[in-house]
């Protein structure tokens, strides 16, 4: 070993809030070995971040997590919508939206469903289960420096505490290191956007008689638009925990020192209407919305991921779920290339696909924030319609790269309205099936390796399939889909797994790893083991 080097890891994660903690879950169930380092001694203590949308408790279900984390988010299972009021005590409030799935309809969408755990919760379950599975998580430790070569990444990492250094020699670096990224800032990659929108401080408190005047509105969050004392309540347990929203504005001088213990609780008092009410104020942290995308996410063997890439403002929970399903699409990019099966090409597709999805995503942020006119924030005038389609942000959202063939380049990254289709490109879509007795979700199929899905007269398909997989050596699954017992999978009764994915009973479609559909024939070919390996290897940029 190089007496320079203490350490060597195939990827070196640096930041250990729900982005790299969430990396480090994805590469660890891909058996990527890696270290994580996350400059605070701790996951986070603040309860924020909490919205987790179907796509990622998807990527969750699949990384065997979801249980944990619905346990972790128990207390708020049953809120639901966002509220808007004067004051809590006043008759003027309406709902801005009372379910999040009024009809039902994502059931038939998702094996999974929407989640409200907070950062404080879920972070100790993706810890765990990331250590359980052999990564190196270290807190107290910052990267002080790093430089990058042909070959990989040398980074000197410090123990806050003990003072001591160790050089660690990466293949690659992910940075999950937050808005104010340091790795960011030494690459020189540039920011477009808007730039700031608004400022909060986040205050969290007890208050004993608040669940009272609440009742059962059981709000994942109440807008307060008391002129006097304007702000976002949110509960944490339902009782007596709760985090308020103040607007903070620095532009005019005030500074977070304002921001007193008596001053944050007679606000609260005001802007809930319960003006003798006892208010303990137990923490304050400032946060700044903003809409700000990377110029690129890749730099030689270095990766930006989740708010070093992008920042939003948070109404919609984009941007905590945006950056871990960053963290989602380069963990299979990294795994096949360092296992050898893909080509280096291949890690260039991730920021082609994500910084698409992070520029349009931010904007409909901002756009929901408008249109729910968030506490401290004065946007400009309104040029769209109503934000209403969100499944269109958390699961609609479309790939056009080189590890995607037929996808249209012309449709936009995130479209208007969801629609599930099973085009190249998108998300492939849930299906119920059984497997020799167990029920699951076609979903579930895809982590490890790329999948070729064949129908009842797709055992052309299948057989390529098996022989191409062995003749490449690439890892690749293959189902047949049917109500013959020879088939894999049996689909329930009355769905159409052609339709669903827009093809035919003699067709095939190749999902990736991520779950996105990479190609599909619509029919036989007279040569399908020459078109599967030719699908394949571009599909992987070998």
């Amino acid at each position: 070993m190089n007496p320079h080097v203490d350490e060597r890891v195939p990827v070196l994660v640096v930041g250990g809030s729900l982005v790299g903690l969430s990396a480090s879950l994805f590469l660890g169930r891909l058996g990527v070995g890696h270290l994580l380092v996350e400059k605070h001694a701790s996951t986070s203590t603040h309860p924020r971040g909490r919205g987790n949308n179907l796509r990622t408790m998807e990527l969750f279900r699949t990384a065997g997590v979801e249980s944990a984390i619905r346990e972790a988010a128990s207390v708020l299972a049953g809120n639901h919508g966002i509220l808007q009021a004067e004051s809590l005590t006043g008759v003027d409030h309406h709902w801005l939206f009372r379910e999040i799935d009024p009809g039902g309809a994502m059931r038939g969408l998702s094996p999974s469903g929407w989640c409200l755990c907070s950062q404080n919760d879920l972070e100790p379950v993706l810890l765990r289960t990331a250590q359980e599975l052999g990564g190196e998580l270290r807190f107290s430790t910052e990267l002080i420096s790093f430089e990058q070569d042909a070959d990989g990444v040398t980074a000197v990492v410090q123990h806050r505490e003990s003072g001591r250094t160790s050089v660690v020699r990466a293949d690659y670096l992910i940075a999950a290191d937050g808005p104010r990224s340091s790795v960011r800032r030494r690459l020189g990659i540039g920011q477009t956007g808007r730039g700031e929108l608004f400022h909060n401080v986040s205050i969290t408190f007890r208050a004993k008689r608040l669940a009272d005047v609440v009742g059962d509105r059981r709000f994942i969050a109440c807008y307060l638009t008391n002129p006097a004392a304007d702000g976002a309540l949110l509960p944490v347990d339902n009782a007596e925990q709760w985090v308020f929203h103040a607007p903070w504005h620095p532009e005019t001088g005030e500074t977070l020192e304002d921001f007193t213990d008596e001053r944050c609780a007679e606000h609260i008092r005001k802007a809930t209407g319960v003006l003798d009410m006892e208010v303990e104020i137990t923490g304050k942290a400032p946060w700044h919305a903003a809409e700000r995308v990377a110029e690129r996410y890749r730099d030689g063997r270095i990766f930006l991921a989740g708010d070093s890439a992008h920042e939003m403002s948070p109404t919609g929970a984009f941007g905590s779920n945006t950056g871990i399903q960053d963290a989602h699409n380069l963990a299979w990019k990294l795994a096949a290339v360092l296992g050898g099966w893909a080509g280096p090409g291949l890690l260039d597709t991730y920021g082609v696909e994500r910084q698409p999805v992070a520029v349009a995503t931010s904007a409909r942020a901002a756009a929901r924030s408008a249109e729910h006119n968030h506490p401290g924030y004065t946007p400009p005038p309104s040029t769209g319609g109503p934000q209403r389609d969100v499944l269109a942000v958390a699961m609609g959202y479309r790939y056009a790269s080189d590890a995607v063939l037929g996808a249209d380049p012309a449709t936009p990254a995130v479209p208007d309205r969801f629609t599930a289709g099973g085009e190249p490109g998108s998300r492939a879509p849930h299906l119920w099936v059984d497997r020799d007795g167990l029920r699951l979700s076609t979903l579930d199929l895809y982590e490890r390796t790329c999948v070729l899905l064949t129908g009842p007269e797709g055992a052309a398909w299948h057989g390529a399939a098996l022989r191409v997989a062995d003749r490449l050596d690439i890892p690749l699954a293959a189902y047949r889909l049917g109500l013959d017992p020879t088939h894999d999978l049996t689909p329930d009764p009355g769905t159409d797994w052609t339709e669903l994915h827009g093809t035919t009973p003699q067709g095939a479609v190749l999902v990736r790893p991520d779950g996105f559909i990479a190609w599909r024939a619509e029919g036989a070919e007279r040569e399908p083991e020459r078109v599967l390996a030719d699908v394949l290897q571009s599909v992987l940029c070998r």
